[in-house]
């Protein structure tokens, strides 16, 4: 009897365990991000995996296309269909393109959110959008506009002329841009998320415009290229560089002088946040205007009449904080 009992438990541990493995790969969510290889969003990645870890029953699928374009994004949003994901968390290069795909995604009952770089209202059921476009608006001007003593030429370096969130923040740019008359934007320019496009794209404003004073570069990428070029051309303290950055990628732009500080919000939050919204939608959460979804440990997005939350405010990096932060993202 002693050993029939034990039996039965051994057969009941087996099948809790059996269970809980059967637990862990009912929920797949992917993230689907602009293109592989960006340390921002491998970044974002690292969040996506801690929030998994916290919730036990996710599966993170971390994708994207090798390039910054709709296509390939297109691509992997339908090997995700099949493939027969329960949300996509997806940044996108372009919010109409993909919207088609995400529609069928969501009609065979998979959960959509968009986040970063959004997606237009009909392909998705919310936004998450890193911080308040109003404030990073604000913020990458005045980033600029300190460091020249409130006069000069400026010059934005964006991602792709249809990237979401970069086109945002520069319309809310150009509206805080008369609290600054002095300061004078001479161009915009696209660096399509590409390094080497990007670094010609700011050799292109140095060579146009001799008085330029700051090179605005609301993109991870776009920053990082355009501190490179200003220091090759041997122009650190005659040109400044700022915007949205990686503190482990901009800590030696910082240490020489070519970049004196740049914002970003935390990418690792970013990709946490993104991953709880989708497993909340998929747990039953709605998105409607006035709900509060929760974000773990971030708090809850409170969604506005377009379905869109803001996560949280960019933060300042300078040579003060700099060490600190390079190592973590």
């Amino acid at each position: 009897m002693g050993m029939w009992k034990k039996a039965l438990t051994t057969a009941a541990m087996a099948t809790v365990l059996m269970a809980q493995t059967a637990a862990a790969e009912d929920v797949k969510i992917a993230l689907v991000v602009k293109a592989l290889g960006i340390g921002f969003f491998e970044a974002a990645a690292k969040g996506a995996e801690e929030a998994a870890a916290e919730l036990g029953d996710v599966e993170i699928i971390y994708t994207g296309p090798t390039s910054t374009t709709a296509e390939g994004q297109i691509e992997v949003i339908n090997a995700l269909i099949a493939q027969g994901v329960d949300a996509i968390a997806i940044s996108a290069n372009d919010p109409d393109a993909v919207a088609p795909a995400l529609q069928r995604a969501m009609e065979r009952g998979i959960k959509v959110i968009s986040w970063d770089s959004g997606v237009a209202k009909e392909g998705r059921l919310m936004h998450l959008n890193p911080s308040s476009s109003a404030l990073i608006g604000n913020t990458i001007i005045k980033l600029a506009a300190d460091h020249i003593e409130g006069t000069g030429d400026v010059a934005i370096l964006s991602a792709t002329s249809t990237s979401t969130n970069q086109n945002i923040w520069i319309e809310e740019a150009k509206k805080v841009l008369p609290n600054y008359p002095n300061v004078n934007l001479v161009a915009t320019v696209y660096g399509d998320d590409l390094a080497d496009k990007s670094y010609r794209e700011a050799q292109g404003l140095m060579a146009t415009y001799p008085n330029l004073k700051a090179i605005i570069a609301p993109t991870t990428v776009g920053i990082l290229a355009a501190s490179q070029a200003v220091t090759d051309a041997g122009k650190i303290g005659e040109i400044n560089v700022t915007g949205l950055g990686l503190p482990s990628e901009m800590a030696g732009a910082v240490e020489s002088g070519a970049t004196i500080s740049f914002a970003i919000w935390n990418p690792i939050d970013l990709g946490y946040a993104a991953t709880m919204l989708s497993y909340n939608l998929i747990k039953g959460a709605e998105a409607a205007p006035g709900a509060s979804i929760p974000m773990g440990r971030i708090g809850a997005a409170t969604l506005d009449d377009n379905l869109e939350a803001a996560m949280s405010d960019p933060f300042t990096y300078d040579k003060s904080n700099i060490e600190e932060f390079k190592s973590i993202f």
